[in-house]
């Protein structure tokens, strides 16, 4: 059975998708965003997803896909921001950590997320108020992404480059 060679997880602007990639170059594998198989499995961006369906069927969605790479992928791995919310999915995650797996947590501040991700309607669960959205966010995900990751990194004052070679040479905490 495949499985990737590391699985990052983190809010919105920590990194996953520029680090991740990196990361995959870094080790000459692939590099894949469960996100990206939401929105090529349903033929529509997120947000609109979420406009059209609601958040409950983006959840489901979300889930099969992450299922579905933790099994398929061998590279670099990176879940959307709230994907292990979702009880399946941190059971899965706790598997793949117990068979040796590897989930880094990117960590950031919001004062570093907000000029990277722009904090726009692109992203419905930060619409009306951005910056305090995504502290709620933080806040209620923060002990879980603790709970799940292997290792912790703080990316504030880091390029993605950088990042991802701490992760690679082993250097992060946890």
């Amino acid at each position: 059975m495949a499985v990737p060679r590391a699985v990052l997880i983190g809010p919105p602007g920590s990194g996953k998708s520029s680090v991740g990639t990196r990361l995959a170059r870094l080790w000459d594998v692939s590099w894949r965003d469960t996100d990206d198989d939401v929105e090529a499995s349903e033929g529509k961006a997120i947000s609109d997803i979420f406009v059209d369906d609601g958040e409950p069927r983006f959840r489901e969605l979300e889930a099969a896909a992450v299922a579905t790479a933790l099994k398929e992928h061998e590279g670099v791995l990176s879940l959307g921001g709230g994907a292990v919310l979702d009880p399946r999915t941190e059971a899965l995650l706790a598997s793949y950590v117990a068979d040796g797996g590897e989930v880094v947590f990117l960590d950031v501040s919001l004062a570093k997320a907000a000029p990277r991700v722009g904090l726009n309607a692109a992203r419905p669960l930060l619409a009306g108020n951005p910056r305090q959205r995504w502290q709620e966010l933080m806040n209620a995900r923060r002990p879980v992404y603790e709970r799940i990751a292997t290792r912790i990194v703080d990316t504030d004052g880091h390029t993605p480059a950088a990042v991802a070679a701490l992760i690679a040479e082993g250097r992060a905490t946890a």
